[in-house]
């Protein structure tokens, strides 16, 4: 499988994700909303920004990897915040460096962020999910 990634000219230049992904592969994974849970159900990062948003993207590379994918794969992301405001990028930006050290990737897909009021359970901040096309 290929994915290109691509920021075309006559778009504004973001250095957070790429604006388009071009995928070439047959078989297409749909990750659910991913939060800042662990593996036994326990809230990482309680009222903290950046440890939620590094846990929900480690959950989203344990559920890519069961699906025989990676952050390679990703085409698209979709980030819901909540109670999203600008002065809060550079705490999701901390949160997503950490875990892509952690994971050895370079996570920058394209993706959508979206604020919202409140997310299925009290005090988390943010769900991630992800589309990922696998060879």
């Amino acid at each position: 499988m290929t994915v290109e990634l691509l920021n075309p000219d006559g778009l504004p230049k973001v250095d957070l994700y790429r604006q388009v992904a071009v995928a070439t592969g047959s078989k297409l994974v749909f990750l659910a909303g991913q939060v800042a849970l662990d593996a036994e159900g326990h809230k990482v990062g309680e009222g903290d920004l950046a440890a939620q948003v590094e846990q929900c993207y480690l959950n989203v590379g344990t559920a890519l990897a069961e699906a025989g994918a990676t952050f390679d794969d990703v085409v698209k992301l979709t980030v819901y915040l909540v109670d999203w405001t600008p002065d809060k990028m550079a705490l999701y930006v901390d949160g997503v460096s950490r875990a892509s050290a952690k994971l050895g990737v370079n996570a920058l897909p394209p993706l959508t962020g979206i604020g919202v009021a409140a997310l299925a359970e009290p005090d988390l901040l943010v769900e991630i999910e992800a589309v990922a096309v696998v060879g």
